[in-house]
């Protein structure tokens, strides 16, 4: 197997020495398991192998357009990011951060520019990692070592151009006895350095500079400053009332049917109604609270559905009072002040 990759001269020189070392080694040793672990990680790299990127940048904005409304300032940056791709014929040395409140539609937008791109979809969800081996990996001398989540993720994509998002940075742990995990970061989100990426697991240098990495966050401030500052800073900011209006006219809603089974015809939401929902029910910048609402609204026809009561499937204002309740908020409109 290791004949039919082309691996670098360096790790050929590991491989046929830890395969040397195997081949002197009693089966029921211990370290047998370790060193054959270890090889069979070596070979399910993707040394190689690569997806070719798709830099049509009208297709790319038609998918941003299709999955995403409004967004404009955010999806010209992204678009702007690619042309530098198409021109340059090269991967462009900055590393994204979209950052903003929750459910505005950051981790799906990442989706979205991986279809574009044609590359594959890769997310680590770093909430909660307080370990740096997590990142890194563990050294061969511990019992059950293994290599840390970015080459396993590497491993995942089956390719060495992944586009790989970074979800929920501002949430990794800091330093504590395990190591500090955000420094571990460091290496990885740095242009100049994560050409050589080294995992404790591998112990040899990794080429991860042809990955595209996308960083999303709620928070900027407890992301540190070194890190911070490799990254550029993309505000993906909340949605207005019309802004929300349209997007759950044109995504939530018929999600929300397709999830319940049913049809366009089994319940109709009109502009002015969910106009309603949005301003009554729902304070918030993004949009999931909306979509809870909205799928409140579609079980009722599913339950009328199901009972086979009649029922008029075009809802109407009195109708949404009734499944959801009296209207806990109020829109609030600003007076103007004449300054003398």
């Amino acid at each position: 197997k290791a004949k039919s990759l082309t691996l670098p001269d360096n790790v050929q020189r590991i491989f046929e020495k830890e395969v040397t070392k195997l081949e002197r080694m009693n089966a029921s040793v211990p370290d047998y398991s370790v060193v054959y672990n270890y090889l069979d990680t070596i070979l399910a790299l993707p040394w190689g192998k690569w997806t070719t990127d798709n830099l049509d940048l009208r297709r790319a904005q038609r998918v941003l357009d299709r999955d995403h409304y409004g967004m404009e300032k955010v999806k010209e940056r992204i678009l702007e990011h690619l042309a530098v791709m198409k021109v340059s014929k090269q991967h462009p040395t900055t590393i994204l951060c979209l950052y903003g409140p929750p459910g505005v539609g950051k981790t799906s937008l990442c989706r979205s520019i991986a279809e574009s791109l044609g590359r594959k979809y890769q997310r680590i969800s770093l909430g909660g990692v307080h370990d740096e081996s997590e990142i890194r990996g563990h050294r061969r001398t511990y019992i059950a070592a293994m290599c840390g989540r970015i080459m396993k993720t590497i491993i995942k994509a089956e390719s060495n151009n992944p586009l790989l998002v970074l979800d929920e940075i501002d949430k990794v742990g800091g330093r504590t006895h395990h190591g500090d995990p955000q420094a571990a970061l460091l290496e990885l989100l740095d242009p100049e350095q994560n050409n050589t990426f080294h995992d404790n697991f591998l112990d040899f240098d990794y080429d991860l500079s042809h990955v595209f990495f996308i960083a999303t966050a709620n928070s900027l401030s407890s992301i540190p400053a070194p890190l911070r500052d490799r990254m550029e800073l993309i505000n993906v900011t909340g949605y207005t009332i019309e802004e929300k209006t349209e997007i759950a006219k044109r995504h939530l809603l018929p999600k929300q049917l397709e999830e319940h089974g049913m049809k366009d015809t089994d319940l109709q939401l009109g502009k002015k109604e969910i106009e309603r929902i949005v301003e009554g029910y729902t304070h918030e910048s993004g949009v999931r609270a909306l979509e809870k609402e909205i799928a409140k609204v579609v079980r009722y026809g599913a339950k009328n559905l199901a009972m086979e009561e009649t029922y008029d499937p075009k809802i109407t204002i009195e109708t949404i009072e009734k499944i959801l309740g009296p209207a806990r908020l109020e829109r609030e409109i600003g007076r103007a002040h004449v300054c003398t």
